[in-house]
């Protein structure tokens, strides 16, 4: 009987280490920080002409918003690494001349899963702001040709060239209980693509396009 109380004890102690762990205030090393977070994704782009028959017509890409899932992974108390991952539906329209009469001519969807390190001010605190940078590969999926560019110029098959690219994060982490807190975060992402309109009018038209979005992120996260 005393033997199975003793064991009964050190099980219970076990068991209540990991609650104990959780029961703070802050982050530390060996942390997973789960966020999710509503995300508006704001292009920047620097088009070129869409050659070679509209070298003078630029392009432009809409704004899109859509939920991100991140997870970081806390390697000691002030430096993370965080995966991202999320993808959003954006259209390209002419911003002139014929092209820009046509309006929206293509659709893509965009997915940059992203790497970052970080480094966590204040790791024991409420309120800890950071700032991280890190690598992205960049993949166009899905694309297609609008009705208003294939009633134009006929059937059109759309593809987008997927790029690498850098990422830079500045952002702050609130807590409102030992485990929950509410997560804002701002990135810069370095994105390209060449995208390519192949038709049987007019044959095949390329054009390159700095995209390079800025990403506003709210939500909320959890500590494991």
């Amino acid at each position: 009987m005393k033997g199975m109380i003793g064991l009964g004890l050190l099980a219970g102690a076990l068991l209540a280490t990991p609650a104990v762990a959780q029961d703070r205030q802050g982050i530390a090393a060996g942390d997973v920080l789960v966020r999710l977070r509503a995300i508006v994704v704001a292009p920047n782009e620097k088009s070129g002409g869409i050659t070679p028959t509209f070298p003078g017509e630029k392009v432009k890409l809409n704004d899109a918003v859509m939920p991100e899932v991140d997870v970081t992974y806390m390697a000691t108390d002030h430096i993370g690494f965080e995966l991202i991952a999320s993808t959003t539906k954006h259209t390209a329209s002419g911003t002139s001349g014929t092209t820009g009469g046509i309006g929206k001519f293509a659709f893509t969807w965009v997915l940059p899963p992203t790497l970052t390190a970080q480094y966590h001010f204040n790791p024991k605190g409420a309120v800890r702001p950071f700032v991280g940078a890190g690598i992205i590969y960049t993949i166009f999926w899905n694309e297609k040709a609008s009705d208003g560019l294939q009633a134009a110029v006929g059937k059109t098959k759309v593809g987008m060239s997927d790029s690498f690219g850098w990422a830079a994060q500045a952002g702050v982490d609130v807590d409102i209980s030992r485990r929950m807190f509410v997560t804002l975060d701002v990135k810069y992402i370095d994105m390209r693509t060449t995208a390519r309109l192949d038709t049987p009018a007019i044959g095949t038209r390329r054009v390159r396009v700095d995209i390079n979005p800025l990403v506003f992120g709210a939500g909320v996260g959890v500590r494991f």
